[in-house]
């Protein structure tokens, strides 16, 4: 499978002219009844060979970091980000592999972090819990560094989604040591951060509104960070695991999976839909249980999201239609929502 990017590497390369690139892509459309942008494609697989290639290198680097850590605490870590970094050179500049390239940029701030943890544990100090916050928010700003500089050197898309993971722990961190905050702080701050990566996925897609270059694949990893970053705090702050989903704050999730769900619908992206999915069914669940169908709650719950979620599915088009249209101006700033691609 060739993702967009792909084609537009082959049309800058002369393997093929933009005309013969826009057949290609109205072919495809006319095929899947569907425009290409709404596909949401991003690489994952370039072929078998990256699950094998992958597996092989899951072994090698946990073989490398246990012996490492064995040896002294921060070897491990550094030794797996050393690694890392060396196999990227052949199979994520070289080879192009997509699976192994995102194992490798994962393990390198992985192990970037374990490096400066194993230092932590090694030195065996005692400090107040404050200040272990504002430490693990200089690890957690360490790391973003260290995949500014891998992002520069492979430009893996995922990695600007892992720096902004990394800088919204580092904030949490920080806010929680500096102020003193508790951890119930941590979900407010999460959800800031939330936001935050979300407006950021949305520039990286306002610059590439046909989603033909690496910039949509960038804004699709941090669409799947921004996802549970807003949606796990707002849930958990309306305690919905808490056990005591009354009727009320079931019709809220609901309520707010459906804005969630306009908003996916807009930007045409499906990750926030995702990330609540796990709440809104544990909501569900509860409010039909209080309707006293106690022995087919799990089923009909199960039957009533699933369908919800393939009406979505098939009508997704028709309905994202529909939503754009009643943002005005703003769907000049969207993913446009015609099925062909002019020539």
């Amino acid at each position: 499978m060739y993702s967009e990017s792909d084609i537009e590497n082959a049309v800058a390369a002369g393997v093929i002219t933009p005309e013969a690139a826009a057949a290609f892509r109205n072919h495809t459309a006319g095929l899947r009844q569907a425009p290409a942008v709404d596909e949401e494609q991003f690489k994952l697989l370039t072929g078998f060979n990256d699950i094998f290639v992958a597996i092989a290198l899951l072994l090698s680097l946990g073989a490398i970091g246990q012996i490492g850590w064995q040896i002294m605490q921060p070897l491990g870590g550094a030794a797996v980000a050393a690694s890392a970094w060396l196999f990227a050179e052949y199979f994520t500049r070289k080879r192009r592999m997509a699976l192994p390239s995102i194992l490798l940029l994962l393990a390198f701030a992985g192990g970037v972090a374990a490096t400066m943890i194993g230092t932590l544990i090694r030195l065996d100090i005692d400090v107040p819990e404050r200040t272990a916050a504002l430490i693990m928010g200089g690890v957690a700003l360490v790391t973003a560094g260290a995949t500014w500089l891998h992002w520069r050197r492979f430009m893996v898309p995922i990695t600007v989604a892992a720096g902004a993971i990394a800088l919204v722990a580092t904030a949490a961190a920080t806010l929680v040591g500096a102020l003193g905050l508790g951890e119930t702080a941590v979900y407010p701050i999460a959800l800031a951060g939330g936001l935050g990566v979300f407006a950021l996925a949305m520039w990286w897609d306002v610059s590439d509104r046909e989603r033909r270059t690496r910039r949509s694949d960038v804004a699709f990893w941090l669409h799947l960070a921004a996802a549970p970053l807003i949606a796990h705090p707002i849930f958990h702050m309306l305690g919905v695991l808490d056990n005591n989903v009354d009727a009320a704050r079931a019709l809220l999730v609901i309520g707010l999976y459906l804005v969630f769900a306009f908003v996916a619908l807009a930007v045409d992206r499906r990750a926030l839909l995702v990330s609540s999915l796990a709440y809104v069914l544990y909501a569900m669940y509860g409010l039909i249980q209080q309707t006293g169908a106690v022995e087919l709650s799990a089923a009909l719950t199960a039957f009533v999201i699933g369908s919800a979620l393939l009406t979505l599915s098939v009508f997704w088009h028709q309905m994202r239609r529909t939503v754009v249209a009643l943002l005005g101006g703003l769907k000049d700033r969207l993913p446009p929502v015609q099925t062909m691609v002019p020539a």
